[in-house]
């Protein structure tokens, strides 16, 4: 009688058995790992890859370097609903200047919308580029538009959520004045952070900026003065007037901005019609003021060769 094969045949099926299950799982091993290299591959695209645009971009000049530390800025162009034109122009302007060591934001202002236009047309343009402050008033300029722009401030930017004070300084300017924000925020590294009252000292043959008030093209105070603007019944009432004589006003009875900087003559006229308080243009302008057609713009905005760090592309020629 031969031996039965059935126990040799076992041990084979078993062994075949082992070895096709070791190779299901060296070959599962090596597929975990592929999946992980692609899967880590695909996170380090990702990171790497630009962010989606915003239909929302708010206009803030925040330099790549910048920290907690830098000067924080809040501008406050005061201008009018109906124009469209100039803001655009000057999101061109300021978008493209990236102060070093500072956080720049640029905000149009102006009192309540009145027409059906407007409601449509400047909610397109806060949904686009949220850089609007609309003020509760009736749209002026010489009748307390400036003191609600200051008085409504820290009710709109203190905040539990961001760091105090959520400004160092706080500028008003109009809307035919060109900052060079990098003058700016090179002017005022040195200066105190609190009582602080800056621009162009007025009347215009003055260097003293204790005696009088700071032009309108531009004037700029410590975040302080703001708060007191707001609690303070000397501004209440005393609203009417020149606004910019009107708010130097206001510090000299409140006995506040004992620390005063006057800019002139890094701040000044465009030098055409030549008056007491133009300047020629020169490097070291922090504002030009009096900007009333684009043929001054032009011919400012060369001077100052804004459009250097134009890159060569194959998009475009422009000699």
């Amino acid at each position: 009688m031969k031996p039965s094969s059935k126990p040799s045949e076992g041990k084979r099926f078993i062994l075949s058995s082992l070895t096709f299950i070791f190779f299901l799982c060296a070959l599962a091993s090596i597929n975990e790992i592929r999946f992980e290299s692609l899967f880590k591959l695909g996170r380090c695209a990702l990171s790497n890859a630009p962010l989606p645009l915003n239909s929302s971009s708010e206009m803030s000049t925040l330099a790549p370097n910048s920290s907690s530390d830098d000067i924080r800025i809040l501008i406050g162009i005061l201008t009018l609903p109906d124009q469209y034109h100039r803001r655009h122009f000057l999101r061109l302007i300021y978008g493209t200047q990236t102060p070093v060591g500072a956080q720049v934001d640029v905000k149009f202002v102006f009192c309540n919308l009145t027409k059906e236009d407007q409601k449509v047309l400047v909610a397109l343009e806060i949904m686009r580029y949220d850089d609007i402050i609309i003020l509760n008033c009736k749209e002026n300029m010489n009748n307390g538009k400036t003191y609600t722009f200051f008085s409504s401030l820290p009710e709109i930017f203190n905040s539990s959520d961001r760091p105090y004070p959520p400004y160092h300084y706080v500028m008003k300017g109009d809307d035919d004045t060109y900052l060079r924000l990098d003058k700016l925020v090179e002017s005022l590294r040195p200066l105190p952070r609190e009582d602080l009252y800056y621009g162009y000292v007025i009347p215009c043959p003055s260097m003293d900026p204790f005696v009088h008030y700071m032009s309108g093209m531009g004037y700029l105070v410590s975040w302080d003065i703001a708060e007191w603007i707001r609690e303070s019944k000397i501004p209440k009432n005393h609203l009417e007037g020149p606004e910019d004589k009107i708010f130097g006003e206001w510090l000299r009875d409140g006995h506040r901005a004992k620390n005063r900087f006057n800019a002139k003559w890094s701040m000044y006229n465009y030098p055409e019609p030549p008056t007491r308080c133009t300047h020629e243009l020169w490097p070291d302008t922090i504002a030009v003021h009096l900007l009333k057609n684009q043929e001054k713009w032009i011919h400012t905005l060369k001077y100052f060769n804004v459009t250097t760090n134009l890159k060569p592309s194959k998009l475009y020629h422009i000699p």
